[in-house]
């Protein structure tokens, strides 16, 4: 129960705080509320969550595929470590060039918002490398264990982790959008700086493990 515990609570926080850097989806669904109340705006949240869910599942399926396959996942172990990194420049970047992801929302649309914010997350690259890199942090941290009986409660931590971020921008309106906005850069810097740190440890536990002493 507490192993549950615990792998829910780091689903949701990392969900919730993944979520609250400004993004298209984020801010569209802002605009939705905005316009058209907060029903369809959390409709829209719910067809995003249901591509993010389904990404993680398939996340979470090819690493315990891999985690069979002892030569490949040492493999995997850099690629994850390189997909983390790539993420913290990408934050750093946006934060040098005073970047706000809000900027590209997507106001003007003719789709129902389930199916609207299930497009826009299949359009989003971001889903499968970000949950990529975090659970094999949770993995090599011994939080999260590949088996079928955990993925439910970390998926579902996740989704409600998804949906509370979502909901500060859908209740929360413009006020909260206009406040994020005028923080974001110190937020990327924040965001690239764990991320950076996060993939410099997993580097450096590689290259233990590679160079470690045999007596």
């Amino acid at each position: 129960m507490k192993r549950l515990a615990k792998i829910f609570y780091w689903g949701f926080t990392i969900s919730f705080l993944g979520s609250l850097p400004l993004g298209t989806m984020n801010v569209t669904a802002t605009n939705i509320a905005v316009q058209r109340g907060t029903y369809p705006a959390s409709i829209f949240a719910l067809g995003t969550l249901v591509v993010e869910a389904a990404c993680v599942y398939a996340v979470l399926q090819t690493m315990q595929w891999v985690n069979k396959l002892k030569g490949f996942f040492k493999i995997f172990e850099w690629i994850t470590a390189t997909v983390v990194f790539g993420l913290s420049i990408s934050f750093f970047t946006a934060a040098i060039k005073i970047q706000s992801f809000g900027n590209s929302a997507i106001t003007n649309y003719h789709l129902q918002p389930f199916l609207f914010g299930m497009l826009l997350s299949i359009l989003n690259p971001l889903h499968i490398p970000f949950w990529f890199g975090w659970s094999t942090v949770l993995l090599n941290k011994n939080i999260l264990i590949l088996q079928q009986k955990y993925f439910l409660i970390y998926i579902i931590g996740i989704s409600m982790g998804t949906i509370a971020g979502f909901d500060v921008f859908i209740y929360g309106g413009n006020y909260i959008i206009q406040h994020l906005r005028d923080q974001q850069n110190i937020l990327n810097w924040i965001v690239g700086a764990v991320l950076f740190v996060t993939a410099t440890i997993q580097l450096y536990k590689i290259y233990k493990k590679k160079y470690k002493p045999a007596f």
